[in-house]
Formats: C-alpha cells, sequence, structure tokens
C-alpha cells in the first residue's frame, strides 16, 4: 500500500507529454494574446461610429485605425509564433517517441501475438497532428467564450441571454451529431478496412489462386463485404450530411437574428448604431470557438482513442534496460522448465522442457508436426515468452540481453525465410555495413558463392520485394548465409534443408561442422534422417514434451532397442518434402 507521500511513477506517453508542458503552456500565452485583441475590431467599430461619425474627426479616425492596424499586427505575430511553438512541439514529441514505438511495434509483432500493430504510427501521426493542429488551437479559443459573451451584457443584457442560448443550441446540436454520426462513421470504417485487408491478403496468393480457378469464388466473398462496407457508408454519411446542413442552417439563422434584435434594441434608443454593429461581431465571436470545437469533436476523438492505443503499447513493451556486454557469449544454454502458450489454445506448446547444452554442441531436434519444435527455435532465439521457466544463455535470461548488442552473435534460420528488399550482398550482412570479406565467407559456408558469382550482378543482384526474384531454395540458401554471418555464437536453424539439394544438403552440413570445430552452440531442427549425423546430440519432442535426449549414440541405440516404451522412431524417417527449386 502506498503513502500519500510516495510518488507513483507516471506512465511512458503522459510523461513524454508532460515534458513539453512549457511548449503548451507558450501556447495557452499566445492564445490569450490573441483572444483579447480579437476585441479590437469590436473597438474600432464603436469608435468609428459612436466618436468618429458624431465628431468629424480625421485625426481621431486616424489616431484609432493605427492603434487598430498595431494590435491587429500583434495579435497575427501571436498567432504565428504559437502554431510555430505547436510544430516544433510536434517535432520534439515525434523525436522522443517514433524510435519508442518502432521497437514496441515490433516487440509486440513477437511470440504467440503474432501480429504487428501496423496502426502505430498512424496513431503517432493523429496524436501528433492534432496537438500542432487547429484542434488545440479550439481547445485554447473555448475559454474564451465567456469573456465575449460577458462583453455582450455589458452592452446589453438582452443580448448576453441571446448568446448563451445560441452557444447552448450549437454545443446541443454538436452532441446530437457525434453521438449518431461518430459510431456509424466508425463501424463504416471498420467494414472497410476488413474488406481491405481481406483483399491485400488474397492478392498475396494470386498465383495459386489463378492457377486453380478460385478467382470468382473468393471475388463473391470480397464482394459481400464491399457492399457491407458501402451499404454502412452510404447511411452514414447521409446522416452525417444531414446534420451538417441542419447545423449550417442555425448558425446562420443565429447571426440574421442577432442583427435583427441588436436593430430592435437601436429602435427602442437601447443601444447606439455602433453598438449594434459590435454586438454582431461579437456573438459571432463567441459562436466560432464553439463551431471550432464541434469541428475539432471528431479529431480530438480519433487523437484520445490513438493517445490510448499507444499508451497501452508502450506499457505493455517498456524499454528494456541497456546491458552493456562485458564478453562476447560463449552459447552455453540452459532451459529451465519451460512452458509457452499460444493464445487461444489450451494445451502448451511446450510444457516443461528442460535442457543444458554446452558451448560448441550441435543439437538436432526431431518429433512429429505440431511437436514444439518452432516454438522452441523461437524460445532459444528470444522470440517467445516463457509463461513459466527460463531460458539463460551464458547464465544471464535471454530477455535481459540487449537485442542490438545479442544480435550479431545469433543466427537464426526460421521455416518461412524472409529477405528485404536490397541485395544480396546487403540481405546476408543483415542490412548493416557491407564487409565482402565476410559475406563472401558466409556465403561459401552456405554453398551459395558460386551461384551468386553466376548472377548478372553478383552480389548486388536485387532479391527483390520479400525475396520474390529468386526460387524457394536460393531464398533459403540465402537466409542460411545471413545466419551464419559473423560466425555467431548461437545457431538456430529450423528445418533448414526443406527446400535444399543434394549439393545444399551437403553445404549445410559442412557448415554446421565448421561451427563445430570453432565452438559454436548449434540447434538444428530437421525431418530428414541424414542430418543426424552432424548431430553430437539429439532431442525429440513429442506433444510439446521432452521425449528424449542425450547423446546421439546413447538416444539412437535406445530409439533402436524401443527403449523407453514410449518412443517411436517414426521421428527419423523423412517425411515428404517438396522437390528442391
Amino acid at each position: 500500500m502506498t503513502t500519500s507521500t510516495e510518488r507513483v511513477p507516471r506512465r511512458e506517453l503522459p510523461q513524454t507529454l508532460w515534458s513539453l508542458r512549457r511548449a503548451f503552456a507558450l501556447v495557452a500565452v499566445f492564445s490569450l494574446v490573441v483572444n483579447v485583441l480579437m476585441l479590437a475590431p469590436t473597438l474600432y467599430m464603436l469608435q468609428v461610429y459612436d466618436r468618429v461619425l458624431a465628431s468629424r474627426s480625421e485625426l481621431t479616425l486616424l489616431a484609432v485605425s493605427l492603434i487598430t492596424l498595431f494590435l491587429l499586427a500583434v495579435m497575427a505575430t501571436s498567432e504565428a509564433v504559437r502554431s510555430r511553438v505547436l510544430v516544433r512541439a510536434g517535432r520534439r514529441l515525434d523525436e522522443r517517441l517514433s524510435s519508442r514505438v518502432f521497437h514496441a511495434s515490433f516487440a509486440a509483432g513477437l511470440g504467440p501475438s503474432a501480429g504487428v500493430p501496423s496502426r502505430a504510427f498512424g496513431d503517432l501521426i493523429e496524436l501528433r497532428q492534432f496537438l500542432t493542429g487547429p484542434g488545440i488551437f479550439a481547445l485554447c479559443d473555448a475559454p474564451w467564450s465567456p469573456v465575449y459573451i460577458a462583453v455582450l451584457f455589458l452592452l446589453h443584457p438582452w443580448l448576453g441571454v441571446m448568446a448563451i442560448g445560441f452557444v447552448l443550441n450549437q454545443a446541443a446540436l454538436a452532441w446530437f451529431g457525434h453521438r449518431h454520426t461518430v459510431a456509424p462513421l466508425a463501424v463504416a470504417g471498420e467494414a472497410q478496412a476488413e474488406a481491405t485487408a481481406y483483399l491485400k491478403s488474397k492478392l498475396r496468393h494470386a498465383e495459386v489462386i489463378e492457377a486453380m480457378g478460385m478467382l470468382g469464388q473468393l471475388r463473391q466473398r470480397w464482394a459481400r463485404r464491399h457492399q457491407n462496407h458501402l451499404a454502412r457508408q452510404h447511411a452514414a454519411l447521409g446522416l452525417a450530411g444531414r446534420v451538417t446542413a441542419c447545423s449550417r442552417f442555425v448558425r446562420y439563422a443565429q447571426q440574421s437574428l442577432a442583427l435583427g434584435a441588436g436593430a430592435l434594441l437601436v429602435i427602442d434608443g437601447q443601444l447606439s448604431p455602433g453598438a449594434m454593429i459590435a454586438a454582431n461581431v461579437l456573438m459571432t465571436r463567441a459562436l466560432v470557438p464553439i463551431d471550432q470545437l464541434v469541428s475539432a469533436w471528431r479529431g480530438f476523438v480519433g487523437a484520445r482513442d490513438a493517445f490510448a492505443r499507444l499508451g497501452r503499447l508502450l506499457d505493455a513493451h517498456p524499454e528494456r534496460p541497456r546491458i552493456v556486454a562485458t564478453a562476447i557469449p560463449s552459447g552455453a544454454v540452459r532451459l529451465s522448465d519451460v512452458v509457452a502458450r499460444a493464445p487461444g489454445r489450451a494445451a502448451p506448446l511446450l510444457d516443461g522442457v528442460s535442457l543444458s547444452v554446452a558451448a560448441g554442441t550441435v543439437t538436432v531436434v526431431l518429433g512429429p508436426s505440431g511437436s514444439g519444435k518452432s516454438t522452441l527455435a523461437r524460445v532459444l532465439v528470444g522470440l517467445w515468452p516463457c509463461d513459466s521457466g527460463s531460458m539463460l544463455l551464458d547464465g544471464l535470461p535471454i530477455d535481459h540481453w540487449s537485442r542490438c548488442e545479442l544480435g550479431p552473435h545469433i543466427g537464426y534460420l526460421p521455416q518461412d525465410v524472409e529477405l528485404f528488399e536490397g541485395s544480396i550482398a546487403e540481405n546476408i550482412a543483415r542490412f548493416g555495413e557491407v564487409d565482402a570479406a565476410r559475406v563472401i565467407e558466409a556465403a561459401r559456408a552456405a554453398g551459395l558463392h558460386e551461384t551468386i558469382l553466376r548472377f548478372p550482378k553478383g552480389y548486388d543482384t536485387p532479391v527483390g520485394a520479400e525475396g520474390g526474384l529468386l526460387s524457394g531454395g536460393q531464398r533459403q540458401r540465402i537466409g542460411l548465409a545471413r545466419a551464419l554471418h559473423g560466425d555467431p555464437a548461437l545457431v538456430v536453424l529450423d528445418e533448414p534443408n526443406a527446400n535444399l539439394d543434394d549439393a545444399g544438403e551437403a553445404a549445410l552440413l559442412a557448415a554446421v561442422q565448421g561451427c563445430r570445430e570453432r565452438g559454436r552452440t548449434v540447434f538444428l531442427i530437421s525431418h530428414r534422417p541424414g542430418i543426424v549425423e552432424a548431430a553430437d546430440r539429439l532431442l525429440i519432442l513429442r506433444e510439446g514434451r521432452v521425449q528424449i535426449e542425450g547423446p546421439r549414440e546413447a538416444v539412437v541405440a535406445a530409439l533402436k532397442s524401443a527403449q523407453p516404451p514410449a518412443i517411436h522412431p517414426a521421428p527419423l524417417r523423412p517425411e515428404p518434402v517438396s522437390s528442391p527449386s
């Protein structure tokens, strides 16, 4: 239980906004100046109609005009300065948060959550634009409406009462419009996003759809989503249009009624003609902040929701403390009762996995499909969080390492090899500094050097978007070379020979042997029995549990003798694989 003297730490996003409080305070001060000087045209009208025209003094007109021009120049300068202050504040906000949002977005896409929040940067842009746009000016100007209404009361009480009635009327219209249009428009936007996402997901598999004649059926499904979006958008926009038309009618009617009320007071001798004109201007000015709030309300709601989403993202993935590595990791791995789960699945993917592997050991992981092999690979490189238990690298929990410092010492090849737009050399070098000697060394280790030299531009050959210009086997071997680049201490290869021919598999075995000779730790997941010969130790998983683990000869002997009885040698048999590209 915290005491009243204890400070509760602010959440990261509110704390970042709090650090910009001086900029917002300056904006408030300049807004005060702007709104006070907004009275200058009103006072000018009063002086011209009630004093200059009555006295017919040109000198008085000149003096009043010069003073008013000076005040208007100060007002314009204040508006420009407050805009400049907000723009700079928005830039500082982006500088402080863009890197954090970038890293938090990638952290949110790791592990069982499986899905990068792509709208995180959109939320940051929406929040920044609101804080630097007309929305924040509307919030700063709104408190000055009572000041203008107070001046109207000074001119005549009935003018003040009428202004209050107009303000309440505008507020009621704004509330009605928000309640009846925002929700339908949000639903229409969600329907549009669903239809667009469905279409994009199918375009990524255009070859399969065209080859098997699935286009007609998928078009019908997309058309249903598209029609749902159009229907919802039509209804929402129709209602929004009617509300906007009513709001404009009321606004224009109010201006005319205010002028008519002023004229009636002039006829009764209760108001001067100059005060009548000034009252009409003040009435309009009192309603402008309300109109601005109505116009900015949707932006405010969007910025509020973006603020909440960004806050949840940053709080769920706090910045890791920077750990300065005192030594290069040796690659010793220890897993203690690791349990890993996936959302929506009752049974854990890994259930109490314990393992201790010394540096320089080659471990081959076997098991039927769905036994947790790929999940184990992700746990080993720190991509999948453990619900319980621990994954230690050189005795230190892997999530305590700085990813930027640890990354060069880890080689990882997933089942689905992802290459990025750029050259072959850049992909192998992990888009860091391209050291030709190290890139060629990694390519040779993957048995890819001669193949690359046959490309028109050699190592400078572009791979295309997602490696689309290469075959499956070529992508896999480039991914293998990337995993071996820099001679990492821990290498985790998930089905590295799925698309390899005999020459590629021989190169893989040679690369694994080279890692062993250099004292590197290798975890190799495969269904092919030939790769077992490269192993120092074998690990067999079944239903997320370690079925048997130990030196290769002992495990093979136990399997051949059917000991323990629960072990079945099926994992050592090759499963059907697609022919190499």
